[in-house]
């Protein structure tokens, strides 16, 4: 027994160096590559700022030329309100435009052009308004006509918007930057989530293992110590009932994700079988390949190498639902649950209207009967969660030989709890699968329908989050009961149950 610990404390300990490891590893991965993401998106707030303010002189100008020439044509003073403050904001954004220039060095502006050109147009302008002032309008549109300030502002325009362009190029590549950084710490985080996932399961197995050399000893002290037998099958209880999740999730782990890696790992020999045909068709040298070579060069190049990759990717894609759905019941587990009143009638009645047109095309119907239990203070997220993936099931596994009779009754239990029953007349459910159906990737009955069995296993988990339970009662070909079991006040659960 004691070899048996310390192989064990061995074990546990390997493990979680193992893990803290990875751990490490994806905490600087994350740190190096948030890192790079800071860096792209300081540089594109620094073009950013460098493009709004180049934008807004540019705006800043057309507004002074059009009151400038709005002026000229109805020698109306309150067109050279935009003008004056134009010209009053122009030396700040040159100012600003030369302070946000200097703090980047991806694009070259061409400021001295631009504070030329911005002086030349503004004494154009300056000038026209002088002769209006003294009633030389004619003189002034003659200035206007001659087209100089015309031609001084397209320069302008073009200076700032070459600026523009290129800023807008460099942005773009900014953006992709920081959009494929960001995919690389996704990838990051997600590798790294595996691979913490296979060294849970190494630690299960490694406590599973302690588990079954812990009954064995147990088996030792009840062949030399009968007396005791009572006390040792009760802590023994306590041990297995402790670790019953454990196991069950190790069951999970051990032959549900086990068997598409089984599929990657037959598949990849396939590869190899067919790589080798391949290589001595092409590494024949000088030498010409026999019939047989190229018969199985083209076999493994047609069938073999096609059917390998789509298996492997197929196992890939399996492995990943099967990831993701592991990843939404635990999530169950931490949502924070948000108690608010609703009404129940209300909230099944638009549950149900999501399905209706699939009821009443097969000539069905959904009734529904909530009576005194009409309100409750729970999670509306997790019911509408509940109620929609028991309304899809009825749907999904109706009789093909009925309409679908789909009816939900709620009835109060006390001041402090309601059972709600939902029935359907479907294909039912055989009396030693009433369990199987709510675990996590389990399936009854035959197995026509598209699904990876974990509809009532999330709605089991979302139960329970909200301090109830879920039960069955059906036969095949029966039809099937759901009863569910709700306080009618969540937030008291809460607070009774405590952190």
């Amino acid at each position: 027994m004691l070899f048996a610990n310390n192989k064990f404390a061995r074990s546990s300990l390997f493990m979680l160096l193992i893990g803290a490891g990875l751990l490490v590893a994806i905490v600087l991965s994350s740190f190096f590559l948030a890192g790079m993401t800071r860096t792209y998106f300081d540089e594109v707030t620094k073009l950013r700022a460098v493009r709004s303010v180049a934008a807004d002189m540019l705006v800043l100008l057309n507004s002074a030329e059009s009151s400038q020439r709005g002026y000229l044509l109805v020698q109306n003073e309150a067109f050279l309100e935009p003008y004056q403050k134009a010209l009053e904001a122009l030396p700040s954004q040159v100012e600003r435009l030369e302070r946000v220039s200097k703090n980047q060095n991806t694009v070259n502006v061409p400021l001295e052009d631009i504070r030329r050109l911005i002086a030349e147009k503004v004494t154009e302008m300056q000038s026209t308004l002088n002769l209006a002032s003294e009633g030389k309008v004619a003189d002034a549109v003659a200035i206007v006509r001659n087209e100089s300030g015309f031609v001084v502002m397209q320069q302008l325009r073009q200076a700032i918007g070459d600026v523009v362009q290129e800023l807008d190029g460099h942005l773009i590549n900014g953006i992709g930057e920081i959009r494929e950084s960001a995919g690389s710490l996704q990838y990051v985080t997600l590798g790294g989530g595996l691979l913490i996932i296979l060294v849970v399961g190494g630690a299960i197995a490694v406590v599973m293992q302690h588990v079954r050399e812990l009954a064995h000893a147990r088996a030792e002290v009840e062949e030399l110590n009968v007396g005791l037998e009572e006390r040792v099958n009760e802590r023994t209880e306590d041990l297995i009932q402790a670790n019953r999740e454990i196991q069950r999730y190790a069951y999970i782990v051990s032959h549900d994700l086990r068997a598409p890696l089984v599929n990657i790992m037959g598949f990849t020999s396939e590869l190899d079988a067919s790589l080798k045909s391949i290589s001595a068709y092409v590494l024949a040298d000088e030498a010409r390949p026999s019939e047989d070579e190229v018969r199985e060069a083209r076999l493994a190049v047609e069938e073999d190498l096609p059917e390998a990759i789509g298996f492997i990717r197929s196992s890939t894609k399996k492995m990943d639902a099967l990831i993701n759905a592991i990843l939404k019941i635990s999530r169950d587990g931490r949502r924070e649950l948000k108690p608010e009143r609703i009404d129940l009638g209300e909230m099944l009645e638009t549950t149900a209207a999501s399905v209706h047109h699939q009821v009443s095309d097969s000539g069905g119907e959904v009734s529904i009967s909530v009576g005194a239990a009409r309100g409750l203070l729970t999670d509306r997220f997790s019911m509408e969660q509940i109620f929609g993936n028991l309304f899809d099931n009825a749907v999904k596994y109706k009789h093909p030989e009925r309409p679908l009779n789909l009816s939900v009754k709620a009835f109060p239990m006390g001041r402090s709890a309601v059972r709600i029953e939902v029935a359907d007349n479907g294909r039912g459910i055989a009396p030693e699968d009433h369990e199987r159906v709510f675990e996590l990737f389990r399936r009854a009955g035959v197995q026509d329908k598209p699904g990876e069995g974990i509809g009532l296993a999330h709605v089991r988990s979302l139960v329970r989050n909200l301090g109830g339970e879920i039960t069955v009662t059906s036969t095949l070909g029966g039809g099937s009961t759901f009863v569910i079991r709700l306080p009618m006040d969540l937030s008291q659960y809460v607070r009774s149950s405590g952190p």
